[in-house]
């Protein structure tokens, strides 16, 4: 929404570059950019703790005062014990930027989380996972950042972006160690992906939300949408894995408690409701293939309406999808291919017309993989007669969703999400695999 200019507004909650973790590892980038940073030195001096106190700190501050420097230079004029613990935290930061200094945004995002202990900090917390997985989005958010700046996903975090551009021009790559050449003078000083991200990053955690009671968007999560209505209602990530989530599988009335959720979500619309899958997004920093929810096939076929046109996409998911649905497929926006569009008609006790909707889908089992289009784990080419995110079907293993290839002739295979029947690998030479049509 920030990206394409559309008034929002987050109801009960935090909108995601205001979350502590997050800011907790902007932070981190943000020393990498300018280690004389002090705003982000006092943040994560001591997170994850490192035992600096606040006497420390307060010698640090009362050195730089006193020497007019950054809290950062002041480093090197402690000593003793306090002066040791202070100086670990540098080391840290030190040995990220060494570590960084060739990695394009994405991977020096990915990189920093990691490196910082804010990952390992928040495994050893109770309810740490929703913030781990804030931090790895965080990952797609800086690959999304540059596709939006049209900066190529391989530059190199701290190359200026006009050295940047000089050089897809030229049609070379990225040298693998980079160094930052100062502007001539008076030249205006050229921005690097990372200072451009943090910036961007700084903007959207600013108070630019639209006024309440403004006409704007309003972006909710299900729990927060109770006892709500709403004259036009977006459902997104109808996808196996996402709604309902891969957690619910293994919980104790996880489903059902699933199932209670998407009654409420789709009981939140007065005349009109859209309903959206994809068969791909971008997730943590990698694409993911998914299955359509199963909810979708717990409604009423007679009360849905596909809505997206029969243009474009992928032939394999628009078949499969076309005939069960009477759909179709399409290129997506926002970062997903391929949203499939799903609409209905009133239902029972319910006026007006549920709509269609090009949004977002989720993840599904291929999310736990950690696997990428377009290659199985040997990154081999291959001749097999499937492709990845082509909808198959198998006789035990019913219908699923192709998300890696390797090998080729008799040693082909293809790995399968069968969404509950779970990941499969299969050798083509003796599977019965049959494209769905």
């Amino acid at each position: 929404m920030f990206s394409a200019g559309i008034a929002y507004r987050v109801y009960g909650g935090l909108r995601f570059f205001e979350r502590a973790e997050v800011k907790h590892a902007l932070a981190y980038l943000r020393l990498l950019e300018n280690p004389a940073d002090d705003t982000a030195f006092l943040r994560v001096v001591n997170f994850p703790t490192r035992g600096i106190g606040a006497r420390t700190l307060e010698q640090l501050q009362d050195t730089a005062r006193a020497r007019g420097c950054s809290l950062w230079a002041a480093v090197g004029e402690l000593t003793g014990a306090v002066a040791a613990k202070v100086a670990s935290f540098v080391r840290i930061v030190q040995s990220m930027r060494q570590a960084t200094h060739a990695l394009s945004l994405p991977e020096t995002v990915e990189h920093v989380i990691e490196a910082s202990g804010l990952i390992a900090h928040y495994r050893s917390e109770r309810d740490g996972q929703d913030r781990i997985e804030n931090l790895r989005e965080l990952v797609n958010a800086a690959a999304t950042f540059l596709a939006d700046e049209g900066v190529a996903q391989d530059t190199p975090a701290n190359v200026g972006l006009a050295d940047a551009d000089a050089r897809e021009r030229a049609g070379r790559e990225p040298p693998a160690a980079v160094t930052i050449v100062e502007p001539a003078p008076g030249a205006a000083p050229r921005e690097t992906p990372l200072a451009a991200f943090l910036a961007h990053a700084s903007l959207e955690a600013g108070d630019n939300q639209a006024a309440e009671g403004a006409d704007a968007l309003q972006l909710m999560t299900v729990h927060s949408a109770k006892g709500l209505e709403f004259d036009v209602v977006f459902v997104t990530g109808l996808e196996e894995g996402l709604f309902p989530h891969e957690n619910s599988i293994t919980e104790v009335d996880g489903l059902e408690e699933e199932r209670r959720l998407m009654y409420v979500a789709l009981t939140r619309a007065r005349n009109r409701l859209y309903l959206s899958l994809a068969q791909s997004r971008m997730l943590h920093g990698q694409t993911r293939y998914s299955l359509k929810s199963r909810f979708l096939d717990e409604l009423p076929e007679p009360c849905l309406k596909w809505l997206t046109p029969r243009a474009g996409g992928h032939a394999g998911m628009r078949d499969a999808w076309s005939d069960a649905w009477g759909g179709a497929w399409d290129g997506a926006a926002g970062g997903t291919r391929g949203a499939n569009r799903v609409a209905g008609r009133a239902g029972p006790g319910r006026g007006g017309a549920f709509g269609g909707h090009g949004g977002a889908g989720g993840q599904g089992g291929a999310a736990r993989q950690g696997l990428r289009a377009g290659a199985g784990p040997a990154g081999r080419a291959t001749d097999a007669p499937f492709r990845v995110g082509q909808a198959v079907a198998h006789p035990k293993f019913g219908e699923g969703v192709v998300v890696g290839i390797e090998g080729s002739g008799a040693d082909a295979r293809v790995q399968v999400n069968f969404g509950a029947a779970g990941m499969k690998w299969l050798a083509l030479a003796v599977a019965r695999l049959e494209p769905v049509h």
